[in-house]
């Protein structure tokens, strides 16, 4: 029989790019598929893997085994989820923005019941007062003090569903809390639980019912991805499942709290060529100088780059990035983040066209050269 593990706190040791393994005990889980992993076969080949391979590996594993999972909650999108889990990785939040129906909040659900940690889900509503996410102070007459009676916005991973149905008031709610990672209530500053994570979902603007998110609150988000409507096999394998409610309730948690850590302190032992580095500077700067462009990217938005580029390298099985890692993912990181010209949306243009322009424009590395100056740092 296969063995199965839950991700625990552990350090992983690589034979090869196939043979992964863990020294700490592992928690056997028969009824999840998840990833196989098969014994080491001698200290020798484990002494000569190259730690950058150990974190390649591990990422790459740990990857596959989540959008494994997900991917049997939403079924025949494999970027959004890909997208979605580099997020989780790379500790920031996402943005999902799509019609009603298409599976924005069932992707949450999956991406959230994936990992053992606290979870909770936020309707967002045209009458939801700020308190309600984050919480309030009360006085309790019973011991003739004040106390704090935290909101939902304290757990690990918090679904703010329909995120733009709520004001602009109640939106700017999570400004703090998803920069800071902190929460301040009459003049005192409370700390949500580590690791911490909005996943928002939101409709397009121009329906009913919904306010603008403030340019300040999109910067937070790493990426905003969109699902789509599936396609012909996928809604038909949908169809044949007309009787489950729920996709998302049937998920069991694949790793937990510090295994999630364990995975996100590797991304820094993925090599970055200092080529890439000015490549995505360019990219940027690019952008900001677009005529089309009134507000380009911030550096928050190069940095959550720089972030998500490692994690896609990993997912790909490589422990060094390339160009076309870039390419994947600017427009997802960066389009969220600019403002355009009045008479650029006017005449048809849009953020996501701009990235394109610059990817078009800008000169890119060869692979050769991002692979060289890994092998001389090595």
């Amino acid at each position: 029989m296969t063995e199965h593990i839950l991700v625990h706190d552990a350090t992983w040791i690589a034979d090869d790019a196939t043979q992964l393994r863990s020294d700490m005990p592992q928690q056997v889980d028969n009824a999840q598929s998840t990833v196989p992993v098969p014994r080491a076969s001698s200290r020798r080949s484990r002494r000569s893997t190259p730690p950058t391979d150990n974190a390649a590996q591990l990422l790459h594993a740990g990857f596959e085994l989540l959008t494994d999972t997900i991917g049997r909650v939403v079924v025949g999108k494999p970027i959004p989820i890909r997208l979605c889990v580099t997020a989780l990785l790379a500790g920031g939040h996402v943005l999902i923005e799509d019609d009603p129906g298409t599976g924005k909040t069932q992707l949450a659900k999956g991406l959230a019941r994936s990992v053992d940690v606290p979870f909770n889900r936020i309707q967002f509503t045209a009458d939801l007062l700020p308190s309600d996410i984050i919480g309030v102070t009360f006085y309790e007459r019973s011991r003739s003090t004040f106390s704090f009676r935290p909101g939902p916005v304290f757990a690990s991973i918090v679904l703010a569903d329909e995120i733009n149905r709520a004001s602009a008031k109640t939106q700017s709610a999570l400004l703090e809390v998803m920069e800071e990672r902190k929460v301040t209530v009459d003049g005192t500053t409370h700390t949500v639980p580590d690791p911490f994570m909005v996943i928002a979902t939101q409709n397009p603007i121009d329906q009913l019912g919904t306010y603008r998110l403030p340019e300040a609150q999109l910067d937070r988000f790493l990426l905003r991805t969109s699902i789509g409507h599936p396609g012909h096999e996928a809604s038909l394998a949908l169809a044949q499942q007309v009787d489950v409610p729920d996709r998302a309730a049937s998920v069991r948690p694949v790793i937990d709290g510090p295994g999630l850590a364990e995975l996100r302190s590797l991304a820094s032992a993925i090599h970055i060529a200092p080529v890439l580095l000015d490549y995505m500077v360019r990219i940027i700067e690019y952008i900001r100088h677009d005529e089309t462009t009134a507000s380009g990217p911030s550096t928050r938005g190069l940095l959550s780059l720089v972030r998500c580029v490692r994690i896609w390298a990993a997912a790909e099985g490589r422990h060094f990035v390339i160009p076309d890692d870039v390419k994947a993912l600017a427009v997802p990181i960066l389009a969220h983040r600019i403002m355009l010209q009045h008479q650029a949306l006017m005449s048809g243009d849009t953020p996501e066209r701009t990235v394109v322009r610059a990817l078009d424009n800008v000169p890119v590395p060869t692979v050769d050269e991002a692979h060289m100056e890994w092998r001389n740092s090595s």
